[in-house]
């Protein structure tokens, strides 16, 4: 940990507030009080008003910038989000507090009923969670953690513990959800892959028949502009999908909504090489996932690279076809280690061409083609540049040797979050914050690219001090 690391605030429980408006303080010290906010005792929030629960993907982002901080609370993150796992391996997407009023979000634990509709599959019944999943960081995030202090690590026996539910995350991925047959996985919902109304899941939604309006109540509404929140008619979609799926008793198969997406996968392929280097750590070895994670990388290659698109894009697996969509999702392949040379150099093309604009008319990266017809700059994941997708770019141009372009993301993503109070996503263009602000991951990764960047090694896994400073 660097000297920055150790004058950071300690945490002490939630006693720090978060205030957009205290910018004289150092960026570094604003981030850490933006996590102490939304620190509850055993997990973060993303959002004290709009996302009052713990969130899967979000809580392993927050764990990779809480490793700076406390490295006990960075593991604490993960581990109370594991011990939500159900038993046929799936980690839920929300973990709900019981103290928080049912009508603060939607949907609620009274949708998803969890421990009644989820018992064939293992649903626990100490706690509530949804029934869906997100995407699979959270290897990568247990190996960085771990990382940060391995004596700390090893003596809480902190990886020896998460491993076994970390492989049976993966099993339940590559067993359950490998709905299209080419050994990639699917999700079976749009907020699952997490980028929740992307114009590319248009085509495969509208096969949906929405819930009615009057059927539920959106929460969201009551934090967020309708301008820049999905539409009615996409949330009736999303309700519909997820109440069809809950009475299915969250049992996996051939339904409405069927989408391989490149994001989700490649998450889980850098995570298989981090759980290659967790069973090494363990006194196992882990070349079987390390071949696994090639052959995933082979499969994504070869099912959803797209060369008119030069980029990769999401398969409908019901229709069969490739959806003609450019979202940032398709570019996230970067972080691979053996991807292909040549598609590796078309997609740093594509990063900063004038369909997503990287370097020339955008800082950050935005969500969706910006020549797109569906391209809004405001409109959740249908134009905003999100600072999660731009982390992982800023890793992924990194490893594949755009050492130069990496710097200048990692720069913009910095003044980014600090000029815009750690909001939720920003206009490409201009910046303007959009959505909540003191973010959880933002804070969180705005804290990792603070620190002295690690040189990836060639499976993007392990980490040594480099020489990349702010």
């Amino acid at each position: 940990m660097d000297r920055t690391a150790r004058r950071a605030p300690r945490p002490t429980g939630g006693t720090i507030a978060y205030d957009p408006s205290r910018t004289a303080l150092p960026l570094h010290l604003r981030a850490a009080a933006v996590l102490e906010a939304g620190w509850t005792g055993s997990s973060t929030v993303p959002s004290r008003s709009l996302y009052p629960h713990q969130w899967s993907w979000d809580s392993a982002f927050i764990a990779i910038g809480l490793r700076h901080l406390s490295p006990l609370r960075a593991q604490t993150e993960l581990e109370t989000l594991l011990a939500a796992q159900w038993a046929d391996g799936r980690i839920p997407h929300i973990v709900f507090n019981p103290s928080v009023p049912l009508d603060a979000y939607f949907p609620s634990p009274d949708f998803w009923r969890s421990a009644t509709a989820g018992r064939a599959a293992g649903a626990p019944r100490t706690v509530q969670t949804s029934g869906i999943v997100q995407p699979p960081v959270h290897a990568l995030a247990a190996w960085l953690v771990h990382l940060a202090d391995p004596g700390l690590s090893r003596a809480r026996g902190f990886l020896t513990r998460a491993y076994p539910r970390l492989a049976a995350w993966h099993r339940y991925l590559l067993h359950r959800r490998d709905l299209g047959g080419g050994g990639l996985v699917s999700v079976v919902h749009p907020w699952e892959q997490g980028m929740d109304n992307s114009p590319c899941w248009d085509r495969p939604l509208s096969r949906v028949t929405p819930a009615p309006a009057r059927s539920f109540r959106r929460a969201d509404l009551d934090h967020g502009s309708p301008e820049g929140r999905p539409t009615d008619l996409d949330y009736g979609r999303y309700v519909r999908l997820a109440a069809d799926y809950r009475d299915r008793g969250y049992a996996d198969g051939p339904g409405d909504f069927m989408v391989e997406d490149p994001a989700f996968n490649a998450l889980l392929i850098t995570s298989e090489y981090a759980l290659a280097r967790i069973a090494h750590e363990l006194g196992a070895a882990g070349s079987a996932r390390r071949t696994r994670a090639e052959r995933l990388t082979a499969a994504l290659v070869e099912r959803l690279w797209d060369p008119a698109a030069g980029m990769f894009l999401c398969r409908d697996v019901r229709a069969g076809e490739l959806v003609p969509e450019r979202g940032v999702a398709g570019l996230v392949p970067l972080l691979l280690p053996t991807l292909p040379r040549d598609l590796a150099a078309t997609l740093v093309r594509t990063v900063c061409g004038p369909h997503f604009g990287l370097g020339g008319s955008t800082r950050l990266v935005p969500s969706y083609d910006l020549l797109g017809e569906a391209f809004d700059p405001h409109r959740y994941w249908r134009g905003p540049a999100w600072f999660n997708t731009s982390w992982l770019l800023e890793r992924g141009l990194r490893l594949q040797g755009e050492r130069g372009r990496a710097d200048a993301l990692r720069r913009g993503i910095l003044h980014t979050a600090g000029a815009s109070g750690f909001a939720e996503y920003v206009d490409p263009y201009t910046a303007q914050a959009c959505g909540a602000t003191g973010f959880g991951w933002t804070a969180a990764l705005t804290l990792d690219l603070l620190h002295d960047r690690p040189a990836w090694d060639k499976n993007g896994v392990t980490a040594t001090k480099g020489e990349d400073r702010l």
